[in-house]
């Protein structure tokens, strides 16, 4: 696994002003091209924008189903969006959780139906916050 520290710009046409948010699937067909080039398996885009895909209001991230690229936003899992003070565990549990998930669906996962796997699909913080850091044993099969 190798991380780099390369940072690539926004699309321009991602940004959604009425919304003040970010279209991922727009910033997703942007990074698939920088892919494309540097030769990688998987990408995982990480941004503190705020991210919508239509018809949801918000998405904590998105994936290539089967694909190589993934992005999360940090924006709505910080404790600070809900009036809560800053706590930097529950904010790096909340970023693991949404990362694992995101490159789950890169590995061909879709959502799971038990609220304790990772890749159970998350409609708000709270449901990020109750499902677990690890793929149940069912999803586990599928990619192990």
């Amino acid at each position: 696994m190798q991380i780099s520290k390369n940072i690539l710009p926004i699309p321009k046409d991602a940004y959604y002003s009425a919304r003040y948010q970010y279209n991922s699937s727009i910033i997703i067909s942007s990074i698939s091209k920088y892919t494309s080039k540097s030769g990688v398996d998987k990408v995982l885009g990480i941004t503190d924008f705020d991210l919508y895909v239509p018809p949801l209001n918000f998405v904590f991230g998105e994936a290539q189903y089967q694909g190589k690229v993934a992005i999360v936003s940090l924006h709505r899992l910080k404790p600070e969006f809900y009036g809560q003070p800053p706590d930097r565990k529950l904010f790096g549990d909340r970023a693991i959780k949404e990362a694992i998930h995101e490159i789950g669906h890169t590995l061909g996962l879709s959502h799971c139906q038990n609220p304790h796997c990772v890749m159970f699909f998350s409609l708000h913080i709270g449901m990020t916050d109750r499902k677990g850091k690890k793929f149940c044993e069912k999803c586990y099969r599928k990619v192990g």
